[in-house]
């Protein structure tokens, strides 16, 4: 991963005090929660390295909460988010990660919905605001977060990466990074891919209609979501 520019090392605009413990920590709650695809029911975060040992110090506990509640890194109510992740009925178990991380600012969030569907992400913030997401509901993967994401969970079948990449030149969306981890041979597989632009309705609907396909996501941080009054 690349600074590419001198705001991947000053970060967002934000809530302070840390870019990387806490702006890096938003964006990692945010892709969590739009990987689950909605407003968590339970998440247990354990934290690694220089995370376990200051969060609360630098309010990392709070930023990953206002990421799970759909909060941008700027949103004055990361402040608050445990108090509002609380009354929303959220339940949010912080622990101290055991073993080895792949960075030391990590978190791994287990995230669980109301209709009892879950989903698992571990990701790094890496300065600047910056963040490398390692895996997701345990495949092995690599994306920023900076770019348009389509996560595609599938079954592990020849031809499936040429259908998916063809329908993307048909609609003349650019691939700028693709990545793919399966579980085995002939078993699910993952292919993740950033994108120059945000996919829509129907590039999505296409690659659903993929008989191997069983699921597709987009991680997108500059999707604003809807702000209580």
């Amino acid at each position: 991963m690349r600074f590419k520019n001198v705001f991947s090392i000053i970060g967002p605009s934000m809530v302070g005090p840390s870019s990387s413990h806490t702006a890096g920590a938003v964006r990692i709650g945010l892709i969590a929660r739009q990987l689950l695809g909605e407003e968590p029911a339970s998440v247990k975060i354990a934290l690694y390295g220089s995370f376990a040992d200051t969060y609360w110090g630098h309010g990392t506990d709070l930023a990953l909460a206002g990421g799970l509640l759909g909060y941008d890194t700027d949103d004055a109510r990361v402040a608050e988010a445990l108090e509002e992740a609380e009354r929303r009925g959220i339940q949010i178990t912080f622990v101290r990660g055991v073993g080895l991380a792949p960075h030391p600012n990590t978190a791994k969030l287990d995230l669980t919905a109301k209709d009892g569907r879950s989903a698992q992400l571990i990701g790094a913030s890496i300065g600047g605001g910056t963040v490398m997401i390692h895996e997701m509901n345990g495949f092995t993967v690599r994306c920023s977060g900076e770019y348009p994401t389509i996560v595609v969970l599938h079954d592990d079948r020849p031809g499936v990466i040429a259908s998916l990449t063809k329908i993307l030149g048909e609609s003349e969306t650019n691939i700028g990074y693709m990545g793919v981890d399966r579980k085995g041979r002939s078993a699910e597989a993952i292919t993740v891919m950033e994108l120059d632009s945000v996919p829509n309705s129907d590039l999505l609907h296409k690659l659903r209609q993929i008989e191997e396909v069983k699921d597709v996501t987009v991680i997108d941080l500059n999707r604003k979501e809807v702000k209580e009054q």
